[in-house]
């Protein structure tokens, strides 16, 4: 357990990240340089996004999305139990953490499932893969739509432009390229599955280039002056109270409530709870306006690295547990 406690809290792209961020306020860009950074960065979410619709398989998406009482339930929990949640702990947050932290805290309730984390963990917990790959790719498909809209019901505050513009914005760095991906498929989906690993450093390439220049920003504007110690503790404690509910309330109501099998309860304990770095980096530069974007970020990013953490150790607990129940299953045959 330690070990792989230690593998995870020193993973390679957690690493990355603080370094990312190290060079932002070592190095911020700035002028120029920052406009040079934005559009790179833009263009990188573009390329995420047309990948994610390259690798996405049409069929099995279709053979996972049979399951519609399990999709609603990941529905709910990503676009109504997690914006409850915000809402019961926002007037707390706000007497206690600077504003931009509490709008980063309702921001990260509102945004979809991640993709590639939650459909690895239902894979490492033997849950229901075709089902997790079918709601991980709903819940960002209309998080394009939900993920502004809500935002706009739970944050009533200066930084954020909700327009026509937004969602326009939004839909051609995100849906038009995953579309483009998904009806060039047929030509490149076999490159991009032999290609998979160069892929991967550019999808987490553009993610950390994205990082620097929110970071970037905050210190030309100052923002991070206004950071105590006391506020990042607190920001932490908030994080882990929001996914301890989430993983049990989905776990209650897949089990108890639902009575889902083991491998679908799986899927909505994985898919229900996560947040997507991916998805909620572009949305939030072209939702947030002000000088406050890198603290309204920093939720996402501490929420982000601890779903990975606790996630990994909770897949790998259940694949224990199916092949303890599968061993013993051997032996009484014998």
């Amino acid at each position: 357990m330690i070990g792989r406690w230690g593998r995870l809290v020193l993973d390679p792209y957690i690493g990355m990240m603080l370094l990312v961020v190290a060079i932002a306020a070592i190095l911020p860009a700035h002028g120029e340089g920052a406009m040079i950074a934005g559009a790179v960065a833009d263009a990188g979410i573009v390329f995420l996004f047309f990948l994610y619709g390259a690798r996405l398989s049409p069929r099995t998406a279709l053979d996972g999305m049979m399951h519609w009482k399990l999709h609603i339930a990941i529905l709910l929990s990503t676009f109504l139990l997690f914006p409850l949640m915000g809402l019961a702990i926002e007037p707390f947050a706000r007497s206690s953490l600077p504003p931009a932290l509490v709008t980063g805290i309702l921001y990260l309730c509102v945004l979809p499932s991640t993709v590639q984390s939650s459909i690895a963990f239902t894979s490492i917990a033997r849950g229901n893969i075709p089902a997790a790959l079918g709601a991980a790719s709903a819940s960002n498909i209309l998080g394009v739509f939900l993920s502004p809209l809500l935002a706009s019901w739970l944050l009533h505050t200066q930084e954020m432009v909700l327009s026509f513009d937004v969602f326009r914005d939004i839909i051609l760095q995100l849906l038009v390229p995953f579309i483009a991906g998904q009806l060039l498929r047929p030509w490149i989906g076999d490159w991009v599955q032999r290609s998979k690993k160069i892929l991967g450093y550019a999808d987490r390439g553009s993610i950390l280039l994205i990082i620097y220049v929110a970071f970037s920003r905050g210190m030309v504007d100052g923002i991070w002056k206004k950071l105590a110690l006391t506020d990042l503790a607190l920001l932490i404690g908030l994080s882990v109270l929001l996914l301890t509910l989430a993983l049990t309330i989905t776990a209650f109501v897949g089990r108890r409530v639902m009575g889902l099998s083991t491998e679908d309860a799986i899927v909505l304990q994985f898919c229900g709870t996560k947040k997507s770095l991916a998805s909620g980096l572009p949305m939030a530069i072209v939702l947030f306006s002000g000088p406050g974007l890198g603290m309204i970020i920093l939720p996402l990013m501490l929420f982000h690295q601890l779903q990975l953490i606790v996630c990994a150790v909770l897949a790998r607990h259940y694949s224990e547990r199916v092949e303890t129940v599968e061993g013993v299953a051997a032996k009484v045959a014998v």
